[in-house]
């Protein structure tokens, strides 16, 4: 048999001969993955409206008045309120219709674009999160970024090096994973911020001033991307296409880079999605720690204060940000394996 068809019998499916592009899919099977985006987008509109249900009726259902609580925040004290004192309140807010009629204005109001005015700041929602959204997004992409590197590096240098190598970057990935938050956060905070005074302590905005924060956030997150990509990485290690590419010559570094970390990263990929979400959960507690501006705030005391709009808001946000990663986890895949397109 010739040297092409060696190569190409040894190549998996989709992979060809060294430089070599994957067959395009044919275009009857094309629409399939389209189809399947699609399903995705529709999916979208049901966890938001199934996020934003869930959010109105757990805070609209709470035991005590919310009239009273808005009235507390306003006049700084704790006490309760005669019904004649909390009716303008409650024929302001809406809180004297049935639970059942707020809540299809409140619908109706999201359907239109409306998220309504926050309780306590008197604010459109929107302005509100707008506002705060900025800090956490840049601290949850970057701690991302810090994740992906910090796992893709133990995996490429360790992964099936020697027992040694291999046993340490494991042992790391198995290490940070289960390191909490708030505990991580403190343990930075206090080495690099208070001991070596690298860092800001706390409210930095800048590009210094978010290191810290993203790392708290990138870490963990580091120990289960790594330890997803080891485990698929030294199974691509062993495929028949992996000796075809050390047999005509390319280095170990380049076989990993370029054949097995391609196959390896699918299921981390997958993580990445849930990781996005995940994280800005994550930066409640991060932006706390580090006395950062965010939603992490912003959530904490809309909820103490049963600020539905405003809790509403943030909860749907945080679901599209799961929605959204996962339909670009979808065309990541495809970018990565095109095979998956035919699917």
């Amino acid at each position: 048999m010739s040297a092409p068809l060696v190569e190409a019998a040894l190549a998996p499916h989709g992979e060809g001969r060294a430089g070599e592009e994957p067959a395009t899919p044919p275009p009857g099977r094309r629409w399939r993955f389209w189809r399947r985006i699609l399903f995705r987008l529709v999916g979208a509109v049901i966890v938001l409206w199934a996020a934003a249900t869930f959010t109105f009726f757990v805070q609209t259902l709470l035991p005590g008045s919310r009239a009273t609580l808005l009235l507390n925040e306003q006049t700084g004290q704790q006490k309760q309120y005669t019904a004649a004192q909390l009716a303008p309140i409650n024929h302001e807010y809406g809180f004297d219709k049935a639970v059942i009629v707020q809540y299809f204005d409140y619908i109706g109001g999201l359907a239109h674009g409306n998220f309504g005015t926050s309780y306590e700041q008197h604010q459109p929602v929107l302005t509100i999160i707008a506002r705060q959204v900025g800090p956490t997004f840049a601290l949850t992409l970057t701690a991302l970024v810090f994740a992906w590197v910090i796992a893709l590096a133990l995996t490429l240098f360790t992964t099936r090096r020697n027992r040694l190598l291999s046993g340490l970057g494991s042992g790391l990935e198995i290490v940070t994973a289960g390191l909490p938050y708030y505990w991580l956060g403190v343990l930075l905070l206090v080495v690099f911020a208070i001991d070596l005074q690298i860092f800001p302590v706390v409210g930095g905005t800048g590009v210094t001033g978010l290191i810290l924060p993203a790392l708290t956030l990138g870490i963990p997150l580091a120990g289960f991307l790594g330890q997803v990509t080891r485990d698929e990485f030294e199974k691509v290690l062993e495929q028949p296409f992996v000796t075809s590419a050390r047999a005509r010559g390319m280095g170990d570094l380049q076989v990993r880079l370029r054949h097995v970390l391609r196959h390896a990263v699918l299921p981390a990929i997958t993580l990445s999605g849930w990781a996005l979400g995940a994280l800005i959960s994550g930066a409640v507690i991060v932006e706390t720690v580090f006395a950062r501006p965010g939603i992490g705030n912003v959530i904490v005391t809309a909820a103490q204060s049963r600020d539905v709009p405003l809790v509403s808001g943030v909860v749907i946000l945080v679901a599209a940000v799961y929605v959204v990663a996962n339909v670009l986890v979808d065309l990541a895949y495809a970018l990565i394996d095109p095979r998956l397109r035919a699917g």
